[in-house]
Protein backbone atom coordinates (compact mmCIF):
# COMPACT_ATOMS: atom_id res chain seq x y z
CA UNK A 1 0.00 0.00 0.00
CA UNK A 2 2.83 2.39 0.00
CA UNK A 3 2.82 2.79 3.62
CA UNK A 4 6.72 3.91 4.30
CA UNK A 5 5.92 5.86 7.92
CA UNK A 6 2.36 5.48 9.55
CA UNK A 7 1.25 7.57 12.11
CA UNK A 8 3.34 5.79 14.37
CA UNK A 9 6.84 6.27 12.43
CA UNK A 10 7.18 2.98 11.56
CA UNK A 11 6.87 0.50 7.45
CA UNK A 12 4.36 -1.83 7.08
CA UNK A 13 6.12 -4.98 5.61
CA UNK A 14 4.36 -8.24 4.63
CA UNK A 15 5.48 -11.09 6.69
CA UNK A 16 7.75 -12.60 4.95
CA UNK A 17 6.53 -16.57 3.13
CA UNK A 18 6.73 -18.99 0.07
CA UNK A 19 3.46 -19.05 -1.62
CA UNK A 20 4.48 -22.63 -2.49
CA UNK A 21 5.20 -23.34 1.02
CA UNK A 22 1.87 -21.71 2.02
CA UNK A 23 0.10 -24.02 -0.41
CA UNK A 24 1.42 -26.79 -0.01
CA UNK A 25 0.67 -26.42 4.15
CA UNK A 26 -2.77 -25.92 3.43
CA UNK A 27 -3.25 -29.17 1.08
CA UNK A 28 -1.20 -31.09 3.85
CA UNK A 29 -3.72 -30.00 6.96
CA UNK A 30 -6.55 -29.84 4.74
CA UNK A 31 -7.28 -26.14 6.20
CA UNK A 32 -8.12 -23.05 4.08
CA UNK A 33 -5.02 -21.25 1.94
CA UNK A 34 -5.40 -18.39 4.87
CA UNK A 35 -4.24 -20.69 7.25
CA UNK A 36 -1.45 -21.67 5.32
CA UNK A 37 -0.35 -18.50 4.06
CA UNK A 38 -0.41 -17.58 8.74
CA UNK A 39 1.98 -20.91 9.78
CA UNK A 40 3.96 -20.58 6.44
CA UNK A 41 4.67 -16.48 7.71
CA UNK A 42 5.61 -18.15 11.28
CA UNK A 43 8.57 -19.81 9.54
CA UNK A 44 7.02 -22.64 10.17
CA UNK A 45 8.51 -25.57 7.14
CA UNK A 46 6.08 -27.91 5.21
CA UNK A 47 7.31 -31.09 7.49
CA UNK A 48 6.62 -29.21 11.13
CA UNK A 49 3.00 -27.89 9.85
CA UNK A 50 1.40 -30.90 11.29
CA UNK A 51 2.71 -30.68 14.80
CA UNK A 52 2.40 -26.91 14.84
CA UNK A 53 -1.25 -26.85 13.85
CA UNK A 54 -1.78 -29.61 16.28
CA UNK A 55 0.51 -29.36 19.21
CA UNK A 56 0.43 -32.70 21.40
CA UNK A 57 2.59 -33.81 24.42
CA UNK A 58 2.83 -36.64 22.90
CA UNK A 59 5.49 -35.42 20.19
CA UNK A 60 6.70 -32.14 21.96
CA UNK A 61 6.88 -33.60 25.63
CA UNK A 62 11.00 -33.56 26.09
CA UNK A 63 12.56 -36.29 28.24
CA UNK A 64 12.74 -34.29 31.66
CA UNK A 65 16.03 -35.86 32.51
CA UNK A 66 17.20 -33.69 29.46
CA UNK A 67 17.69 -30.79 31.86
CA UNK A 68 20.35 -30.66 34.08
CA UNK A 69 19.89 -31.46 37.46
CA UNK A 70 16.22 -33.28 37.32
CA UNK A 71 16.59 -36.56 38.03
CA UNK A 72 18.71 -35.55 40.65
CA UNK A 73 16.45 -33.71 41.96
CA UNK A 74 13.37 -35.88 41.89
CA UNK A 75 15.34 -38.54 43.62
CA UNK A 76 16.00 -36.56 46.62
CA UNK A 77 11.97 -35.34 46.48
CA UNK A 78 11.29 -39.38 46.79
CA UNK A 79 13.92 -39.85 49.18
CA UNK A 80 12.01 -37.17 51.59
CA UNK A 81 8.99 -38.73 50.68
CA UNK A 82 9.58 -41.97 51.58
CA UNK A 83 11.69 -40.87 54.87
CA UNK A 84 8.60 -38.57 56.03
CA UNK A 85 10.82 -35.44 55.72
CA UNK A 86 8.85 -31.80 56.03
CA UNK A 87 8.85 -30.62 52.42
CA UNK A 88 7.69 -26.85 51.66
CA UNK A 89 8.03 -24.76 48.46
CA UNK A 90 9.39 -20.95 48.49
CA UNK A 91 7.94 -19.69 45.93
CA UNK A 92 8.09 -16.22 43.92
CA UNK A 93 5.27 -13.80 44.22
CA UNK A 94 3.98 -13.45 40.63
CA UNK A 95 2.02 -15.65 38.39
CA UNK A 96 4.56 -17.89 37.19
CA UNK A 97 6.12 -18.41 40.85
CA UNK A 98 2.26 -18.88 42.19
CA UNK A 99 1.11 -21.48 39.81
CA UNK A 100 4.57 -23.30 40.16
CA UNK A 101 4.04 -23.42 43.74
CA UNK A 102 -0.12 -24.72 43.34
CA UNK A 103 1.16 -27.32 40.92
CA UNK A 104 3.75 -28.74 43.64
CA UNK A 105 1.18 -28.35 46.26
CA UNK A 106 -1.54 -30.18 44.09
CA UNK A 107 0.86 -32.80 43.25
CA UNK A 108 2.25 -33.94 46.51
CA UNK A 109 -1.15 -33.86 47.75
CA UNK A 110 -2.28 -36.20 45.33
CA UNK A 111 0.92 -38.60 46.58
CA UNK A 112 0.02 -38.15 50.25
CA UNK A 113 2.43 -35.53 51.11
CA UNK A 114 1.05 -32.46 53.09
CA UNK A 115 3.80 -30.07 51.78
CA UNK A 116 3.89 -26.26 52.74
CA UNK A 117 4.50 -23.19 50.79
CA UNK A 118 6.26 -19.43 51.48
CA UNK A 119 5.85 -17.33 49.35
CA UNK A 120 7.76 -13.65 50.40
CA UNK A 121 6.50 -10.84 51.03
CA UNK A 122 7.45 -7.91 47.97
CA UNK A 123 7.94 -4.87 49.66
CA UNK A 124 8.69 -6.48 53.12
CA UNK A 125 11.57 -9.40 51.55
CA UNK A 126 11.95 -8.94 47.68
CA UNK A 127 12.17 -11.04 45.27
CA UNK A 128 13.64 -14.76 45.60
CA UNK A 129 14.61 -16.46 48.75
CA UNK A 130 16.37 -15.04 51.84
CA UNK A 131 18.29 -16.40 54.97
CA UNK A 132 15.67 -15.65 57.72
CA UNK A 133 12.86 -16.90 55.82
CA UNK A 134 14.90 -20.22 54.85
CA UNK A 135 16.52 -20.45 58.63
CA UNK A 136 12.60 -20.04 60.05
CA UNK A 137 10.83 -22.61 58.09
CA UNK A 138 14.32 -25.16 59.26
CA UNK A 139 13.23 -24.09 62.67
CA UNK A 140 9.78 -25.01 61.96
CA UNK A 141 11.04 -28.78 61.06
CA UNK A 142 11.35 -28.44 57.47
CA UNK A 143 14.67 -30.78 56.36
CA UNK A 144 13.99 -30.27 52.29
CA UNK A 145 12.92 -26.53 50.40
CA UNK A 146 11.95 -26.46 46.74
CA UNK A 147 12.56 -23.27 45.47
CA UNK A 148 9.94 -22.11 42.40
CA UNK A 149 10.70 -19.30 39.69
CA UNK A 150 13.76 -17.83 42.22
CA UNK A 151 17.28 -19.07 43.71
CA UNK A 152 19.28 -19.04 40.39
CA UNK A 153 21.42 -16.12 41.39
CA UNK A 154 21.07 -16.53 45.39
CA UNK A 155 24.14 -17.09 46.82
CA UNK A 156 24.28 -16.31 50.14
CA UNK A 157 20.35 -17.00 51.19
CA UNK A 158 20.62 -20.86 49.64
CA UNK A 159 24.81 -21.04 51.59
CA UNK A 160 22.39 -19.88 55.62
CA UNK A 161 20.48 -22.67 54.70
CA UNK A 162 22.91 -25.16 53.89
CA UNK A 163 25.03 -24.16 56.86
CA UNK A 164 21.88 -24.79 58.68
CA UNK A 165 21.08 -28.39 58.26
CA UNK A 166 18.47 -27.49 55.09
CA UNK A 167 18.53 -29.02 51.82
CA UNK A 168 17.80 -27.11 48.73
CA UNK A 169 16.27 -27.96 45.31
CA UNK A 170 15.76 -25.22 43.00
CA UNK A 171 13.42 -25.13 39.89
CA UNK A 172 13.85 -22.13 38.29
CA UNK A 173 14.30 -20.39 34.66
CA UNK A 174 16.39 -17.15 34.77
CA UNK A 175 19.43 -16.28 33.23
CA UNK A 176 22.46 -18.31 35.82
CA UNK A 177 25.90 -17.21 35.68
CA UNK A 178 28.73 -19.66 35.29
CA UNK A 179 28.86 -19.41 39.42
CA UNK A 180 25.69 -21.35 40.55
CA UNK A 181 24.98 -22.01 44.97
CA UNK A 182 26.23 -24.89 46.04
CA UNK A 183 22.34 -26.55 46.63
CA UNK A 184 20.66 -30.59 46.57
CA UNK A 185 19.62 -29.56 42.88
CA UNK A 186 19.56 -26.80 40.53
CA UNK A 187 17.27 -27.74 37.93
CA UNK A 188 17.40 -24.51 35.27
CA UNK A 189 17.07 -25.16 31.53
CA UNK A 190 18.96 -21.53 31.32
CA UNK A 191 22.05 -23.04 33.03
CA UNK A 192 25.01 -22.22 31.17
CA UNK A 193 26.03 -25.64 31.44
CA UNK A 194 22.82 -27.24 30.22
CA UNK A 195 22.08 -28.61 26.58
CA UNK A 196 18.65 -30.01 26.68
CA UNK A 197 17.16 -26.78 24.43
CA UNK A 198 14.56 -26.65 27.01
CA UNK A 199 15.31 -22.48 27.97
CA UNK A 200 12.26 -21.38 26.68
CA UNK A 201 10.24 -22.89 29.31
CA UNK A 202 8.73 -21.00 32.15
CA UNK A 203 9.19 -21.77 36.01
CA UNK A 204 5.74 -23.48 35.88
CA UNK A 205 6.69 -25.82 32.66
CA UNK A 206 9.89 -26.50 34.75
CA UNK A 207 8.02 -27.67 37.70
CA UNK A 208 5.47 -29.77 35.63
CA UNK A 209 8.79 -31.87 34.21
CA UNK A 210 9.52 -32.45 37.31
CA UNK A 211 6.45 -34.24 38.59
CA UNK A 212 6.70 -36.15 35.16
CA UNK A 213 10.19 -37.25 36.12
CA UNK A 214 9.11 -38.05 39.70
CA UNK A 215 6.35 -39.74 38.21
CA UNK A 216 8.25 -41.83 36.15
CA UNK A 217 10.90 -42.53 38.83
CA UNK A 218 8.16 -43.56 41.46
CA UNK A 219 6.60 -45.91 38.79
CA UNK A 220 9.58 -47.88 37.89
CA UNK A 221 10.14 -48.23 41.42
CA UNK A 222 6.47 -50.19 41.47
CA UNK A 223 5.51 -47.17 44.14
CA UNK A 224 2.03 -47.34 42.90
CA UNK A 225 0.80 -50.53 44.08
CA UNK A 226 -2.52 -50.63 46.64
CA UNK A 227 -3.70 -47.35 47.49
CA UNK A 228 -1.34 -45.39 46.19
CA UNK A 229 -3.18 -44.19 42.81
CA UNK A 230 -0.91 -42.31 40.29
CA UNK A 231 -1.65 -39.00 39.88
CA UNK A 232 -3.03 -37.98 36.38
CA UNK A 233 -0.57 -35.02 35.57
CA UNK A 234 -2.91 -33.72 32.61
CA UNK A 235 -5.09 -32.08 35.44
CA UNK A 236 -2.25 -30.14 36.45
CA UNK A 237 -2.23 -28.50 32.71
CA UNK A 238 -4.59 -25.78 33.47
CA UNK A 239 -2.57 -24.33 36.28
CA UNK A 240 0.61 -25.16 33.50
CA UNK A 241 -1.14 -22.76 31.05
CA UNK A 242 -2.05 -20.09 32.88
CA UNK A 243 1.70 -19.59 34.32
CA UNK A 244 3.20 -20.16 31.04
CA UNK A 245 0.84 -17.57 28.96
CA UNK A 246 1.38 -14.86 32.02
CA UNK A 247 4.99 -15.29 32.01
CA UNK A 248 5.21 -14.44 28.30
CA UNK A 249 7.54 -16.91 27.33
CA UNK A 250 7.61 -17.88 23.50
CA UNK A 251 4.67 -20.30 22.93
CA UNK A 252 7.11 -22.39 20.92
CA UNK A 253 7.57 -26.17 21.68
CA UNK A 254 6.73 -27.67 24.27
CA UNK A 255 4.87 -24.81 25.69
CA UNK A 256 2.60 -24.47 22.90
CA UNK A 257 1.57 -28.02 23.77
CA UNK A 258 1.36 -27.07 27.11
CA UNK A 259 -0.74 -24.18 26.72
CA UNK A 260 -3.39 -25.79 23.80
CA UNK A 261 -3.93 -28.36 26.27
CA UNK A 262 -4.07 -26.79 29.61
CA UNK A 263 -6.48 -24.13 27.80
CA UNK A 264 -8.93 -27.07 27.11
CA UNK A 265 -8.54 -28.14 30.79
CA UNK A 266 -9.66 -24.82 32.17
CA UNK A 267 -12.50 -25.17 30.27
CA UNK A 268 -13.66 -27.88 31.88
CA UNK A 269 -13.41 -25.75 34.97
CA UNK A 270 -12.13 -28.41 37.51
CA UNK A 271 -10.17 -25.96 39.54
CA UNK A 272 -11.93 -24.46 41.99
CA UNK A 273 -9.75 -21.29 42.32
CA UNK A 274 -9.05 -20.38 38.50
CA UNK A 275 -13.21 -21.11 38.09
CA UNK A 276 -13.82 -18.70 40.93
CA UNK A 277 -11.37 -16.61 39.31
CA UNK A 278 -13.02 -16.86 36.21
CA UNK A 279 -16.60 -16.30 37.45
CA UNK A 280 -15.00 -12.96 39.17
CA UNK A 281 -13.65 -12.11 35.87
CA UNK A 282 -17.31 -12.43 34.12
CA UNK A 283 -15.18 -14.82 31.55
CA UNK A 284 -18.24 -16.54 29.97
CA UNK A 285 -16.56 -18.35 27.32
CA UNK A 286 -13.83 -21.09 26.39
CA UNK A 287 -10.78 -19.21 28.10
CA UNK A 288 -7.88 -18.39 25.42
CA UNK A 289 -4.77 -16.78 26.19
CA UNK A 290 -6.17 -13.67 26.46
CA UNK A 291 -8.32 -14.71 29.27
CA UNK A 292 -5.42 -16.18 30.93
CA UNK A 293 -3.11 -13.16 30.38
CA UNK A 294 -5.66 -10.22 31.26
CA UNK A 295 -7.89 -11.37 33.04
CA UNK A 296 -6.85 -14.54 35.26
CA UNK A 297 -3.51 -12.97 35.59
CA UNK A 298 -3.73 -9.51 36.83
CA UNK A 299 -5.86 -10.87 39.23
CA UNK A 300 -3.51 -13.42 40.62
CA UNK A 301 -0.88 -11.07 40.61
CA UNK A 302 -2.40 -8.41 42.55
CA UNK A 303 -2.35 -10.73 45.96
CA UNK A 304 1.70 -9.93 45.31
CA UNK A 305 1.77 -6.63 44.00
CA UNK A 306 -0.36 -4.41 46.59
CA UNK A 307 -2.17 -7.06 49.11
CA UNK A 308 -1.33 -10.78 50.54
CA UNK A 309 1.44 -12.68 48.48
CA UNK A 310 0.21 -16.08 49.27
CA UNK A 311 -2.85 -15.58 48.16
CA UNK A 312 -2.35 -16.81 44.50
CA UNK A 313 -1.09 -19.80 45.40
CA UNK A 314 -3.80 -20.47 48.04
CA UNK A 315 -6.38 -19.86 45.04
CA UNK A 316 -5.05 -22.30 42.82
CA UNK A 317 -4.02 -24.75 45.60
CA UNK A 318 -7.45 -25.31 47.16
CA UNK A 319 -10.36 -27.74 45.85
CA UNK A 320 -12.90 -25.87 48.48
CA UNK A 321 -15.46 -23.74 45.87
CA UNK A 322 -16.53 -21.56 48.87
CA UNK A 323 -12.67 -20.96 50.03
CA UNK A 324 -11.64 -20.24 46.17
CA UNK A 325 -14.73 -17.25 45.70
CA UNK A 326 -13.71 -15.76 48.64
CA UNK A 327 -10.17 -15.42 47.69
CA UNK A 328 -11.12 -14.62 44.15
CA UNK A 329 -13.11 -11.79 45.34
CA UNK A 330 -10.51 -10.47 47.78
CA UNK A 331 -7.56 -10.60 44.70
CA UNK A 332 -10.44 -8.77 42.71
CA UNK A 333 -10.35 -5.75 45.33
CA UNK A 334 -6.58 -5.75 45.59
CA UNK A 335 -6.72 -5.63 41.64
CA UNK A 336 -8.84 -2.49 41.60
CA UNK A 337 -6.75 -1.29 44.16
CA UNK A 338 -3.41 -2.37 42.45
CA UNK A 339 -5.26 -0.01 39.28
CA UNK A 340 -5.62 3.49 41.43
CA UNK A 341 -1.89 2.86 42.67
CA UNK A 342 -0.91 2.11 38.97
CA UNK A 343 -2.31 5.15 37.58
CA UNK A 344 -0.93 7.45 40.15
CA UNK A 345 2.73 6.21 39.91
CA UNK A 346 2.39 6.11 36.04
CA UNK A 347 0.89 9.58 35.74
CA UNK A 348 4.12 10.77 38.06
CA UNK A 349 6.56 8.66 35.41
CA UNK A 350 5.38 10.18 32.29
CA UNK A 351 5.57 13.64 33.74
CA UNK A 352 9.24 12.98 34.88
CA UNK A 353 10.29 11.56 31.55
CA UNK A 354 8.64 14.22 29.53
CA UNK A 355 10.31 16.78 31.52
CA UNK A 356 13.43 15.35 30.53
CA UNK A 357 12.95 15.04 26.71
CA UNK A 358 9.78 16.97 26.40
CA UNK A 359 6.30 16.17 25.03
CA UNK A 360 7.49 15.01 21.61
CA UNK A 361 10.74 13.99 22.30
CA UNK A 362 12.33 10.78 23.35
CA UNK A 363 15.24 8.90 25.46
CA UNK A 364 17.72 7.67 23.18
CA UNK A 365 18.38 4.02 24.42
CA UNK A 366 16.26 3.57 27.73
CA UNK A 367 13.86 5.06 29.47
CA UNK A 368 14.17 5.17 33.39
CA UNK A 369 11.93 6.72 35.41
CA UNK A 370 12.89 7.01 39.83
CA UNK A 371 10.70 8.56 42.19
CA UNK A 372 10.72 8.44 46.23
CA UNK A 373 8.07 6.20 47.59
CA UNK A 374 6.29 4.89 45.05
CA UNK A 375 4.88 1.73 45.28
CA UNK A 376 7.27 -1.07 44.40
CA UNK A 377 4.74 -3.42 42.92
CA UNK A 378 3.22 -1.61 40.42
CA UNK A 379 6.60 -0.51 39.05
CA UNK A 380 6.20 -3.47 36.46
CA UNK A 381 3.39 -2.44 34.76
CA UNK A 382 4.42 1.39 34.41
CA UNK A 383 7.59 -0.17 33.01
CA UNK A 384 5.66 -1.59 30.49
CA UNK A 385 3.61 1.16 29.98
CA UNK A 386 6.50 3.29 29.47
CA UNK A 387 8.20 0.57 26.76
CA UNK A 388 5.05 0.64 25.10
CA UNK A 389 4.88 4.65 24.81
CA UNK A 390 8.49 5.29 23.73
CA UNK A 391 8.83 1.62 22.11
CA UNK A 392 12.30 1.49 23.64
CA UNK A 393 13.56 -0.49 26.63
CA UNK A 394 12.33 1.11 29.96
CA UNK A 395 13.62 0.90 33.73
CA UNK A 396 11.02 2.12 36.66
CA UNK A 397 12.74 2.25 40.49
CA UNK A 398 10.95 3.04 43.74
CA UNK A 399 12.77 4.27 46.33
CA UNK A 400 12.51 3.85 49.59
CA UNK A 401 14.79 4.63 52.66
CA UNK A 402 18.13 5.09 50.69
CA UNK A 403 17.55 1.80 48.69
CA UNK A 404 16.00 1.83 45.36
CA UNK A 405 13.52 -1.60 43.82
CA UNK A 406 13.31 -1.66 40.13
CA UNK A 407 11.52 -3.67 37.66
CA UNK A 408 12.30 -3.41 33.47
CA UNK A 409 10.86 -4.55 30.21
CA UNK A 410 12.39 -4.59 27.40
CA UNK A 411 11.88 -4.55 23.44
CA UNK A 412 12.19 -7.83 20.92
CA UNK A 413 16.15 -8.02 19.74
CA UNK A 414 17.47 -6.45 23.43
CA UNK A 415 18.72 -8.70 26.41
CA UNK A 416 17.75 -6.68 29.03
CA UNK A 417 18.05 -10.15 31.88
CA UNK A 418 22.22 -10.17 30.41
CA UNK A 419 22.23 -5.96 31.02
CA UNK A 420 21.39 -6.19 34.82
CA UNK A 421 23.68 -9.41 35.26
CA UNK A 422 26.60 -7.29 33.99
CA UNK A 423 25.51 -3.87 35.83
CA UNK A 424 25.87 -6.30 38.81
CA UNK A 425 29.25 -7.61 37.82
CA UNK A 426 30.09 -3.85 37.55
CA UNK A 427 29.07 -3.42 41.45
CA UNK A 428 26.46 -1.31 40.67
CA UNK A 429 23.77 -3.32 41.58
CA UNK A 430 22.96 -4.90 45.39
CA UNK A 431 21.49 -7.55 43.79
CA UNK A 432 19.29 -8.12 39.81
CA UNK A 433 18.46 -10.91 37.45
CA UNK A 434 15.78 -11.77 34.81
CA UNK A 435 15.17 -13.18 31.36
CA UNK A 436 15.60 -11.33 27.77
CA UNK A 437 12.29 -9.49 28.27
CA UNK A 438 11.88 -8.93 32.21
CA UNK A 439 13.93 -7.71 35.15
CA UNK A 440 14.34 -7.08 38.75
CA UNK A 441 17.10 -5.11 40.40
CA UNK A 442 17.93 -3.46 43.55
CA UNK A 443 19.89 -0.64 43.57
CA UNK A 444 21.21 2.07 46.13
CA UNK A 445 19.77 5.51 45.86
CA UNK A 446 23.58 7.28 45.45
CA UNK A 447 24.26 4.37 42.51
CA UNK A 448 21.08 5.41 40.40
CA UNK A 449 22.83 7.94 38.07
CA UNK A 450 25.46 5.85 37.57
CA UNK A 451 23.30 2.56 36.68
CA UNK A 452 20.95 4.66 34.50
CA UNK A 453 24.70 5.83 32.95
CA UNK A 454 25.78 2.25 32.34
CA UNK A 455 22.76 0.56 31.18
CA UNK A 456 22.38 3.41 28.28
CA UNK A 457 26.13 2.53 27.38
CA UNK A 458 25.56 -0.71 27.23
CA UNK A 459 22.64 -0.88 25.70
CA UNK A 460 22.98 1.45 23.25
CA UNK A 461 24.05 -0.92 20.02
CA UNK A 462 21.63 -3.64 20.46
CA UNK A 463 18.88 -0.95 20.74
CA UNK A 464 19.81 0.99 17.76
CA UNK A 465 20.30 -2.35 15.82
CA UNK A 466 16.16 -3.14 16.78
CA UNK A 467 14.57 0.24 16.60
CA UNK A 468 16.46 0.76 13.09
CA UNK A 469 14.49 -2.50 11.90
CA UNK A 470 11.49 -1.61 13.46
CA UNK A 471 8.21 -2.37 11.27
CA UNK A 472 4.89 -3.38 11.72
CA UNK A 473 4.57 -7.54 10.35
CA UNK A 474 1.16 -7.28 8.27
CA UNK A 475 0.10 -11.11 7.78
CA UNK A 476 -1.97 -9.85 4.79
CA UNK A 477 -3.87 -6.97 3.03
CA UNK A 478 -8.11 -7.66 3.04
CA UNK A 479 -10.49 -5.95 1.82
CA UNK A 480 -13.45 -4.99 4.67
CA UNK A 481 -15.93 -7.30 3.31
CA UNK A 482 -13.25 -9.74 3.87
CA UNK A 483 -13.06 -9.17 7.23
CA UNK A 484 -15.55 -11.56 8.59
CA UNK A 485 -16.41 -13.87 11.28
CA UNK A 486 -15.85 -17.40 9.25
CA UNK A 487 -12.02 -15.95 8.50
CA UNK A 488 -11.84 -15.27 12.63
CA UNK A 489 -12.61 -18.93 13.02
CA UNK A 490 -10.14 -19.79 10.37
CA UNK A 491 -7.01 -17.49 12.33
CA UNK A 492 -8.21 -19.17 15.40
CA UNK A 493 -7.04 -22.36 14.39
CA UNK A 494 -3.15 -21.52 14.10
CA UNK A 495 -3.33 -20.18 18.27
CA UNK A 496 -2.71 -20.53 20.72
CA UNK A 497 -1.01 -16.95 20.32
CA UNK A 498 1.43 -15.30 22.33
CA UNK A 499 5.10 -14.76 22.27
CA UNK A 500 6.73 -16.36 19.74
CA UNK A 501 3.43 -16.86 17.98
CA UNK A 502 1.90 -13.18 17.58
CA UNK A 503 -1.39 -12.88 16.56
CA UNK A 504 -2.08 -12.29 12.99
CA UNK A 505 -2.33 -8.48 12.06
CA UNK A 506 -3.96 -7.35 9.12
CA UNK A 507 -4.11 -4.22 7.20
CA UNK A 508 -7.60 -2.84 5.61
CA UNK A 509 -6.98 -0.35 2.79
CA UNK A 510 -8.75 2.74 1.96
CA UNK A 511 -11.49 3.54 4.32
CA UNK A 512 -13.27 6.46 5.35
CA UNK A 513 -13.20 7.27 9.49
CA UNK A 514 -16.86 8.37 10.43
CA UNK A 515 -16.57 8.61 14.68
CA UNK A 516 -13.40 8.89 17.00
CA UNK A 517 -14.72 8.80 20.20
CA UNK A 518 -13.03 8.64 23.25
CA UNK A 519 -14.14 5.88 25.82
CA UNK A 520 -13.03 4.49 29.28
CA UNK A 521 -9.87 5.29 30.57
CA UNK A 522 -7.74 6.87 27.36
CA UNK A 523 -9.18 4.76 24.88
CA UNK A 524 -10.46 5.35 21.24
CA UNK A 525 -13.58 3.81 19.77
CA UNK A 526 -13.55 4.53 15.86
CA UNK A 527 -16.29 3.56 12.90
CA UNK A 528 -14.30 3.02 9.80
CA UNK A 529 -16.65 2.67 6.49
CA UNK A 530 -15.21 1.20 2.53
CA UNK A 531 -16.07 2.32 -0.80
CA UNK A 532 -18.65 -0.11 -0.67
CA UNK A 533 -20.42 0.17 2.18
CA UNK A 534 -19.59 -2.31 5.02
CA UNK A 535 -18.20 -0.95 8.14
CA UNK A 536 -16.22 -1.96 11.49
CA UNK A 537 -15.38 -0.61 14.95
CA UNK A 538 -11.76 -0.45 15.56
CA UNK A 539 -10.50 0.08 19.44
CA UNK A 540 -7.53 2.08 19.93
CA UNK A 541 -6.34 1.29 23.62
CA UNK A 542 -4.62 3.64 25.49
CA UNK A 543 -4.52 5.72 22.69
CA UNK A 544 -7.17 8.56 23.31
CA UNK A 545 -4.47 10.88 24.15
CA UNK A 546 -1.10 9.82 22.51
CA UNK A 547 -0.02 10.79 18.79
CA UNK A 548 -2.26 8.12 17.21
CA UNK A 549 -5.38 8.96 19.05
CA UNK A 550 -4.78 13.00 18.43
CA UNK A 551 -4.61 12.15 14.62
CA UNK A 552 -7.87 10.01 14.54
CA UNK A 553 -9.64 12.61 16.52
CA UNK A 554 -8.66 15.42 14.06
CA UNK A 555 -8.98 13.88 10.88
CA UNK A 556 -13.02 13.15 10.88
CA UNK A 557 -14.23 12.29 7.08
CA UNK A 558 -10.37 11.13 5.86
CA UNK A 559 -9.68 8.51 4.03
CA UNK A 560 -6.77 5.94 6.23
CA UNK A 561 -5.28 2.47 5.82
CA UNK A 562 -5.96 0.82 8.94
CA UNK A 563 -3.95 -2.08 10.70
CA UNK A 564 -4.09 -4.16 13.49
CA UNK A 565 -5.69 -7.88 15.02
CA UNK A 566 -9.22 -8.95 14.54
CA UNK A 567 -11.32 -9.95 16.55
CA UNK A 568 -15.07 -11.09 16.89
CA UNK A 569 -17.39 -9.02 18.44
CA UNK A 570 -19.97 -11.25 20.65
CA UNK A 571 -21.75 -8.17 22.59
CA UNK A 572 -25.75 -8.80 22.72
CA UNK A 573 -25.41 -12.12 20.83
CA UNK A 574 -23.59 -10.68 17.70
CA UNK A 575 -21.20 -12.00 15.29
CA UNK A 576 -19.34 -8.51 14.01
CA UNK A 577 -15.86 -8.20 13.38
CA UNK A 578 -13.94 -5.39 14.81
CA UNK A 579 -10.00 -4.24 15.23
CA UNK A 580 -8.05 -4.05 17.70
CA UNK A 581 -5.89 -1.07 15.86
CA UNK A 582 -1.74 -1.40 16.10
CA UNK A 583 -1.55 1.78 13.94
CA UNK A 584 -2.98 4.05 10.74
CA UNK A 585 -1.77 5.91 7.64
CA UNK A 586 -3.27 8.54 6.53
CA UNK A 587 -4.07 8.79 2.67
CA UNK A 588 -2.57 11.74 0.98
CA UNK A 589 -0.36 12.97 4.24
CA UNK A 590 2.57 14.51 3.47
Amino acid sequence: MGVATSALGQRWVQRPFLERHARAIAERLDVPLTVGQLIAGRGVSVEDAETFFRPSLRDLMPDPSSILDMTAGAQRIIRAIDAGEKIAIFGDYDVDGATSSALLVRYFAALGVDAGTYIPDRMAEGYGPNAPALLGLRGQGVDLVITVDCGTLSYEPLKAATDAGLEVIVVDHHKAEPTLPEVAALINPNRLDDDSGQGQLAAVGVAFLLTVEINRLLREAGWFKGDRREPDLRLLLDIVALGTVCDVVPLTGVNRALVTQGLKVMAQRRNAGITALSDVGRVSEAPTTYHAGFVLGPRVNAGGRVGEAGLGTRLLSTDNPMEARQIAEKLDRYNEERRVIEAEVLSEAFAQVEAEVGLEGSPDTVVIACGEGWHAGVIGIVASRLKDKYRLPALVIALENGEGKGSARSISGVDLGAAVIEAQHKGLLIKGGGHAMAAGLTVAADKVDALSTFLRDHMHTAVASATETRALKLDSIIALSGATADLIDEIDRVGPFGSGNPSPHFAIPEVDLLKADRVGENHLRCIFKSKDGNSIKAMAFRQADEPLGELLRSAIGRRFHIAGKLKKDTWAGGNKVEMTLEDVALIGAP
